[in-house]
């Protein structure tokens, strides 16, 4: 589970983060966030089968629910109010769950956002712990990518931090699970495989069987243990290595938050494409017009057309997208997730790519 030592590290350096008096009580190191996730619905699907996840969704969740016989219960984040959750919404997401027999008993966040990029307000991941703790739903918070909020308007407001200013901590009722990795943020050191789980409001009982159940898998390596130390303690203010580092960080946060705009605004000056800005994250989650033919196409080749379009561009192109009809998306939106994690240079080619292949596709399939 995790070196002794390192453990009490995270510990005590996750109080400050959430600026509460609710330290790390029980943190649990991992390989890697899908670990953890898998680990969760192994023990959750012994007593019920329904996870609420947003729509789009990361496709670990889908998979893994679907892999331990789980039913997924979408709730939609709205893309006209840039991809926000609302209370109207989870309540009709959960009474149709309850309508099909679906027995929920957990909540999976995503803040910030993958794919969509949203950073969550305020008021909204208050009112999703409050959802939670009325309908008493284990809240599974992932906030892999806290640190990479580009909007000065925005910030990251983390589940914790909420469920404490909403008093659900001292009264004990939420329970809530928040992960974190070193693949994601401003490291992005995917090799390493270092992320931990912090468990909050849980009986002691069920972190014993969490625990054993983890345990399974071995220890997390000691190099992805160091790193994720790393990542949350840094290094000592005034020191030589502290400078350098605050620096390093700086210049890769500032040049994300440039590419993030010249993809956003790229691909909005493109005629049939629509991009949300991405507010966080690593990702934007364009909606694209599909020809009458290449609908009709992808029907008859047994694909969606958002994938046909993938495909397309793929070939022509050499630039890789994820359809978005693999997040999971409203009934007649065709899009795509890409990255704006290439040099800006490369990302400024990439957006004159695009442009180009859509109008040789939008030709192809309009004849």
């Amino acid at each position: 589970m995790g070196h002794q030592q390192l453990s009490v590290t995270y510990s005590r350096l996750l109080s400050p983060t959430v600026t509460c008096e609710f330290g790390g009580q029980h943190v649990m190191l991992f390989d890697c966030i899908i670990q953890v996730f898998f680990n969760f619905y192994c023990l959750f699907f012994l007593l019920c089968s329904g996870v609420m996840a947003p729509i789009p969704q990361y496709p670990i969740y889908s998979a893994s629910v679907k892999l331990l016989g789980g039913n997924l219960v979408g709730y939609n984040l709205d893309e006209s109010n840039s991809w926000e959750a609302s209370v109207e919404e989870l309540e009709r997401s959960l009474a149709d769950a309850k309508k099909k027999g679906i027995k929920v008993n957990s909540f999976v966040l995503i803040n910030p956002g993958n794919p969509t990029g949203q950073v969550l307000s305020k008021k909204a991941v208050q009112d999703i712990c409050k959802f939670c703790a009325k309908h008493n739903l284990v809240l599974l918070a992932d906030e892999v990518y806290q640190v990479n909020v580009y909007n000065e308007e925005d910030s990251f407001y983390s589940c914790k931090r909420a469920a404490h200013d909403c008093g659900l901590l001292e009264d004990g009722s939420l329970e809530m699970a928040s992960f974190h990795s070193v693949s994601k943020g401003l490291y992005g050191e995917c090799g390493r495989r270092g992320g931990y789980m912090e468990l909050v409001g849980f009986d002691s009982a069920v972190v014993d069987q969490i625990y054993k159940l983890a345990s399974s898998n071995l220890c997390s390596c000691l190099p992805g243990q160091i790193m994720v130390s790393l990542m949350v303690r840094g290094p000592e203010v005034g020191s030589d290595a502290y400078t350098s580092h605050e620096v390093e960080k700086a210049k890769i946060f500032e040049s994300l938050r440039r590419r993030s705009t010249i993809v956003q605004e790229g691909l909005n000056d493109i005629p049939g494409f629509s991009c949300t800005k991405a507010a966080g994250a690593m990702y934007l989650f364009p909606s694209v017009e599909m020809p009458a033919g290449a609908v009709s196409e992808a029907k008859k080749q047994g694909v969606s057309p958002d994938t046909l379009y993938a495909v397309s561009l793929l070939k022509a192109t050499g630039i890789c997208v994820v359809p978005g009809s693999g997040f999971g998306q409203e009934k007649g939106r065709y899009g795509f997730r890409t990255t704006f994690l290439p040099s800006e240079e490369e990302m400024n080619g990439a957006v004159k790519r695009f442009g180009t292949h859509y109008k040789d596709f939008v030709k192809e399939y309009s004849q």
